[in-house]
């Protein structure tokens, strides 16, 4: 029999006394070796599930503003605070139609801006139910910039836009309240005794926040039958409307967007650009990125609480090892007296402190990932999306775990691998 052939068992026999070994030293100290599993699988668990948790925010919120609009800024007319050009300050701004085009013209970086004309005091009748709704006009891109997805028939077109048809797009509640139990589309409501027709509804949608109320009690007309019907309120005149709606061509470009349509305004109403208070600005672009920053944040902090009980377990393991070099000293010393170099020693317990690490992050990844899957099986608040964990973060958590461990088995092995064989024979347990 060759050297190789006599080694080759002898190594198999190796592997599987070391895994028997390990099995021995948990068992013979069940109460330890689970408390130290069980810090290191809870760190796992506290970072997939934090980490889980604000992305599940993050994404909620993020539905919910897309509800309100597509990365859209709402300019509010307001009153100047800074003198301009000979002007003096408080001076009331109105917009005009013609700001309109000007706007668009002189604002490459925004993709669309459309005026919004509202009025909240028009009588709202059907032959079944009457209800007061809040009626309001503007161009056909407003159904895709303010997300009013239509449940049933379709949204005004430019052709309703060019003739000033009385058509009316009905918000999902109005539909209910005006038509209960009817389907409302090719039926006539009245505005004011003006007679509209209903030409569809829009799909149930929920919102966080609105400048103007809920947009499933609204009625929505073509900008120029609105203007005809439902002039601006005094001291607005025929030619004012209420609010601009600017979107900018993509997200990176919403500062340069907002900068000139501040521009485009002031120039043609006569006043400071940056006169803030002369043109308020509702900017949901930037409160999206306001509120990532602030559950990145989130996400860190609670990150790093999980990576500091990471770290405590990986101390639970290399407590454990200390513990299990002391208690096997004589062992350790039979094994180095009959031969066994102290590579083999070091790998020993090295092996057997990566094992342990390696059971525990095991286990709290499957405890991790099948509570995100039970808890998302629950109805969810409206702006929570669940817990969403990713394989990043597990990953990353795993790569915690492994430096963490071989950390924790690194001085344990080599305490054991450096046991002079002499002392350790004399060694006595609890002596």
């Amino acid at each position: 029999m060759t050297f190789s052939s006599r080694l080759r068992p002898t190594s198999v026999m190796t592997v599987r006394d070391l895994i028997f070994d390990v099995l021995r030293t948990l068992w013979s100290h069940k109460l330890r070796a689970f408390l130290t599993m069980f810090g290191i699988a809870w760190g796992i668990v506290s970072i997939v599930l934090m980490v889980a948790a604000g992305e599940g925010l993050r994404k909620g919120q993020e539905t919910q503003a897309r509800n309100l609009g597509k990365d859209v800024m709402i300019v509010f007319h307001g009153r100047t605070s800074l003198q301009a050009g000979g002007t003096h300050a408080g001076r009331v701004v109105h917009w005009e139609d013609p700001d309109v085009a000007v706007v668009q013209s002189d604002s490459p970086d925004c993709e669309y801006a459309i005026p919004e004309l509202e009025q909240d005091t028009v009588r709202t009748h059907s032959n079944f139910n009457n209800a007061a709704f809040t009626v309001t006009g503007s161009y056909p891109q407003f159904g895709y910039i303010r997300s009013l997805d239509v449940g049933a028939g379709r949204f005004y077109d430019w052709d309703d836009m060019r003739e000033a048809r009385r058509v009316a797009f009905l918000g999902s509640d109005a539909a209910k309240q005006l038509f209960p139990g009817r389907n409302p589309v090719g039926d006539t409501i009245y505005l004011n005794d003006f007679p509209y027709t209903v030409i569809g509804v829009m799909a149930k949608k929920k919102q966080d926040s609105s400048y103007d109320g809920w947009d499933v009690n609204k009625v929505f007309l073509p900008f120029a039958a609105m203007r005809r019907d439902f002039p601006d309120k005094p001291p607005g005149t025929n030619s004012t409307f209420d609010q601009l709606l600017v979107t900018p061509k993509s997200v990176d470009q919403h500062t340069a967007c907002k900068h000139e349509v501040r521009v485009a305004l002031a120039r043609m109403h006569h006043y400071d650009p940056n006169d803030k208070e002369a043109c308020p600005i509702w900017d949901t672009v930037q409160e999206a990125q306001a509120f990532k920053t602030m559950t990145d944040g989130m996400k860190f902090f609670l990150g790093a609480v999980g990576i500091v009980t990471l770290v405590l377990g990986g101390i639970g393991v290399m407590n454990v090892m200390l513990v299990a070099v002391r208690e096997r000293t004589r062992e350790i010393g039979v094994r180095k007296a009959i031969g066994a170099p102290a590579g083999t020693i070091l790998r020993q317990f090295f092996i057997e402190a990566l094992i342990i690490a390696l059971l525990s992050g095991g286990l709290g990844l499957g405890v991790a990932f099948g509570f995100c899957a039970l808890v998302n099986m629950l109805p969810m608040p409206d702006f929570f999306a669940g817990l969403i964990p990713s394989w990043s973060s597990g990953l990353i958590a795993a790569a915690l775990l492994g430096l963490i461990a071989i950390g924790a088995a690194l001085f344990p092995a080599r305490r054991a691998a450096s046991i002079d064989p002499i002392e350790a024979l004399r060694y006595e347990a609890g002596g």
